[in-house]
């Protein structure tokens, strides 16, 4: 069984990831896969210098994430050729670890799910939530910014209601670590008796 987890930036995504990778289960986490399919001599990364240009190399021979977001940000062309490049090889590479991982479930980390045209097949959809004053406060704890520039990055995203509206489930993270903690174990025991029995789960004599 796979389970999407999606949510906001700065909604505390990868602490409930590393919830579940603690209990055992295989977490297969979509900005990773992103990142491989793109290392140095890559195919990914030849064919995206011949789209876009040397500007898009960083000095150690990486590629350059800022500057290729710049370029694609705000020309769907650019995006849809970045896209035709990286997804078809994030996806292989999603199915082969995903099928050495096994597990009774596994959690698939899909930032943009509610973004994507074209999004991971997943049983369940786990969003991950907190308040858009939060996400800013955290932001601008985070990467050092200011409240403009936070509430730019949230507003290039989906809504908090249009990601909320695709959950089979919720984690409500703007509490405290031990309220995650409990929520997560909560989910774990359901995923597990989901896996093995579906819907149809056992009811006592």
């Amino acid at each position: 069984m796979r389970v999407g987890i999606t949510g906001g930036i700065a909604s505390g995504k990868s602490a409930v990831a590393a919830a579940f990778a603690a209990r055992g289960v295989p977490v297969i986490d979509s900005d990773a896969l992103a990142r491989e399919v793109v290392a140095p001599g890559s195919p990914a990364l030849n064919k995206i210098l011949l789209r876009f240009g040397p500007a898009v190399l960083a000095a150690d021979g990486s590629l350059d994430r800022r500057a290729l977001r710049k370029l694609v940000f705000a020309d769907p062309l650019a995006r849809h050729d970045l896209e035709a490049i990286t997804h078809p090889r994030i996806r292989e590479l999603r199915d082969r670890q995903s099928a050495a991982a096994g597990g009774p479930y596994q959690i698939f980390m899909i930032p943009l799910l509610a973004e994507s045209a074209n999004p991971p097949t997943v049983e369940r959809t786990l969003v991950i939530d907190c308040p858009e004053s939060m996400q800013i406060e955290r932001l601008m704890r985070r990467d050092h910014i200011d409240e403009a520039a936070a509430r730019m990055m949230l507003a290039a995203q989906a809504s908090r209601e249009r990601r909320l509206s695709l959950a089979d489930d919720v984690i409500d993270n703007s509490g405290f670590p031990a309220a995650l903690e409990a929520q997560v174990e909560a989910l774990h025991r359901k995923y597990l008796q989901l896996a093995v029995y579906g819907d149809k789960a056992p009811t006592a004599e």
